[in-house]
């Protein structure tokens, strides 16, 4: 995977060194529908602004700008992006689908998701899982590790109507088969 496709966010200028700012812009926006661009630039007509909108960014914003304004653009493409991907709130002990299915968990089904989301995509051992829960290994029942997935996936599919992409690693533990983003 390429830096530019790992881009979530982008700030640019307009005036860049080695080039074009509109052109990196519709550039980056062909390479990633999702991220979110800010242009700030000095350069404050219509035709500029509408050039960098019309070219992808998502925001034009004109130097000097108010850093309270800055921030406040910078979270509302945060939010956007967070939509659009799965995502586990740790205030509210809630997973949240792309969908807008909203599950309210535990806190050992918390741990659990925190785990495998951290894990991004590969198995984690059941031994990794009861310690990260903060149980010994030797002392834990494994039965309930089972139990507390198959009731969290149980209750996901009343509450979601589908599957949660948790799944179980032969011999290994489990992993999600979705990124997770923790909020």
């Amino acid at each position: 995977m390429s830096l530019i496709d790992r881009v979530q966010m982008a700030i640019c200028d307009v005036m860049l060194p080695d080039g074009s700012g509109f052109d990196f812009v519709s550039s980056l926006r062909e390479h990633s529908a999702r991220c979110g661009i800010v242009m700030l630039t000095a350069r404050s007509g219509t035709h500029d602004i509408v050039t960098g909108l019309h070219g992808g960014a998502d925001h034009y914003l004109v130097k000097p700008v108010n850093l309270l304004q800055l921030d406040a653009t910078l979270h509302a493409l945060a939010r956007r992006a967070l939509r659009h991907c799965w995502v586990l709130e740790k205030a509210a002990l809630a997973l949240r689908s792309p969908d807008g299915v909203i599950l309210e968990l535990s806190t050992g089904e918390w741990q659990l998701l925190s785990v495998l989301a951290a894990a991004r995509g590969n198995a984690v051992s059941r031994k990794d899982i009861v310690q990260a829960q903060g149980h010994e290994w030797l002392e834990f029942d494994q039965r309930r590790l089972d139990t507390q997935v198959s009731r969290l996936r149980q209750r996901w599919r009343l509450v979601a109507g589908h599957e949660l992409p948790l799944k179980t690693a032969h011999r290994s533990g489990y992993v999600l088969t979705v990124a997770v983003e923790l909020a």
